[in-house]
């Protein structure tokens, strides 16, 4: 059962009660990322995520801490190019001490100069790992190659630079400018009452923010891509190959969603069959689609050998020239649906993945979509969508690759042909 309030100060929640389990899923949701960040901010968004933790008027780190796991549950949080998300999840029984935690440490945090200071060398050492995940840094890399200095193309992190110039001030100048209760949204699935939930987050979250609203100015990158080549001591080579999405709301999108899974989504995909399976050229294989609120990216990612990288591009660049020549056959794509109807019905038996999709919804595309709108979305895919959809977005003049390991020279060509 879902249902729909706006606290006072303007903040919309979305509630699905689920009675069938014993959990809760509460989120709180700040429409702001790193896209939003200036270049002198680089990283901030994240930075801030993680002194939300560090102490409060009330609570110390550890208390926090102590805390949720005195409760069985778990708190944490997570920063995108685009959203901020601080989340909860316990028993049932709990939800009143969550939802007051969790108030407490987007309210009341303390933002303590020593704890700034030692949290910048923690996130460095987080940047640092990232440079040694050679799978994570090829993505970023990659991003970077598309969309340039474009801010949707820096990472999340930020540099050590830039984390290192980081003040106090610049810390409350941002809170200021973006957390704002018009800007936020607060999702909670799982098993609860409707009335003494409203209680709560009237009692927690209904503070007036005493500003006006600034509006976000996001500009829409231009692609750009190209053959970026970076040469690092590694066993293998690590690929990102790229090409044109869609925004998370464009009317294309679920069909690009079908298109992912039939192409590199699952074990039966043309990729992991055609490159794995059958030739053995590669252990991790796999597209995926990154969707912003006004452009979207499609990328395959693979890691293989020295010996091997120039027939594992062929590979990929073959099977997307197949889908947009011939497109798809109907038998296919119906299998491709059941595969991706059945992902999204176990998704829901997961109360965090309902609590997230309630935010999304809301933040992209302002309405609430059930399960029944979705299958009905899916099913209304035809093979032709697919086919038109395959013409139009994997071009030539979108099409960019990233390269990261112990490459020879010539042994990724300059130019790729699609």
């Amino acid at each position: 059962m879902f249902r729909k309030e706006v606290l006072d100060n303007g903040t919309p929640v979305l509630m699905e009660k689920v009675t069938s389990v014993r959990s809760v899923s509460i989120g709180v949701w700040v429409n702001v990322g790193s896209r939003d960040e200036l270049d002198k901010e680089h990283g901030i968004s994240h930075f801030i995520e993680h002194m939300f933790f560090k102490g409060t008027r009330k609570r110390s780190a550890m208390e926090i801490a102590q805390e949720m796991d005195s409760l069985g549950g778990e708190l944490n949080a997570f920063t995108t190019r685009e959203l901020t998300t601080f989340y909860s999840k316990v028993l049932d029984d709990h939800l009143p001490r969550a939802v007051e935690l969790l108030a407490d440490i987007i309210h009341n945090a303390s933002f303590l100069k020593k704890d700034i200071d030692k949290e910048k060398q923690v996130v460095m050492e987080e940047i640092r790992m990232v440079e040694d995940d050679p799978e994570d840094l090829v993505h970023d890399l990659h991003t970077q190659n598309v969309w340039k200095r474009h801010p949707l193309g820096r990472s999340i992190l930020g540099t050590h630079q830039t984390i290192e110039g980081i003040s106090r001030e610049q810390i409350y100048s941002y809170i200021h400018r973006h957390y704002h209760p018009e800007r936020t949204v607060i999702s909670v699935a799982g098993n609860f009452q409707f009335s003494p939930l409203m209680k709560l987050l009237k009692r927690h979250f209904n503070k007036p923010a005493g500003r006006p609203l600034i509006e976000l100015h996001r500009e829409s990158p231009l692609f750009g891509g190209k053959v970026l080549i970076k040469k690092k001591k590694l066993e293998q080579i690590h690929l990102c190959i790229g090409l044109q999405g869609v925004s998370h709301i464009h009317k294309d999108r679920y069909a690009i969603f079908l298109l992912n899974t039939l192409l590199g989504g699952g074990i039966s995909s043309r990729l992991f069959q055609k490159i794995r399976e059958e030739r053995g050229l590669a252990y991790s294989i796999y597209s995926y689609v990154a969707s912003f609120k006004d452009v979207g990216l499609f990328n395959i990612y693979a890691g293989t050998g020295t010996a091997t990288v120039a027939e594992v591009i062929r590979l990929i660049l073959k099977e997307l020239r197949k889908i947009r020549i011939h497109g798809i056959l109907p038998k296919e794509l119906l299998k491709t649906k059941n595969h991706l109807k059945g992902n999204l019905m176990l998704g829901m038996e997961s109360m965090s993945s309902r609590m997230s999709r309630l935010a999304k919804d809301e933040l992209y595309m302002g309405r609430y979509f059930g399960l029944k709108d979705i299958l009905q979305e899916i099913d209304t895919v035809t093979p032709e969508q697919i086919h038109r959809l395959a013409r139009e977005h994997f071009s030539k003049k979108y099409l960019s690759l990233t390269a990261m390991g112990p490459l020879s020279n010539g042994a990724i060509p300059k130019e790729l042909t699609l």
